[in-house]
């Protein structure tokens, strides 16, 4: 099976890896901070950051015609567990004003530190995306 890179053009160029691969109709979706089109993590804390890193998830997933809906499982990395409880309601609208109220598997992993230092939240998933709307790349096949 040939693999597709999936790198939006309004992210940032990556160098080393890919936002997405797809790979048959599923669609890996490589880790996103809060990094935006300028290359520097969105101030303004963890609400603000979810919001960037999951806008950078659903921007690959709909480059290779997948909606939130098509999304099977996110995996969230946090630096500060306990701070993005207590944002757990803003951080909820915002996941309802981007993806609606389906909600796939989730697991949510507390660790040190991300590759940005001053990124909060890293956001990695799958989704798998009906042959109707798949789009393949032409000129990205690795």
């Amino acid at each position: 099976m040939v693999n597709y890179a999936i790198n939006p053009a309004n992210l940032p160029a990556p160098s080393g890896y890919s936002h997405g691969t797809l790979s048959g109709n599923t669609l890996y979706l490589g880790g996103q901070t809060a990094l935006d089109a300028n290359m520097q993590i969105v101030p303004g804390g963890i609400v603000e950051q979810f919001r960037q890193a999951f806008g950078n998830v659903l921007a690959t997933l709909a480059e290779a015609g997948g909606r939130p809906g098509d999304l099977t499982s996110i995996t969230i990395f946090l630096t500060d567990i306990p701070d993005y409880q207590a944002h757990g309601r803003q951080i909820g609208a915002v996941w309802r004003e981007l993806a609606g109220a389906h909600y796939p598997a989730m697991a949510g992993i507390g660790c040190t530190a991300l590759w940005q230092p001053e990124a909060m939240i890293e956001i990695l998933g799958v989704a798998v995306i009906p042959d109707d709307r798949l789009r393949v790349p032409e000129d990205s096949a690795h």
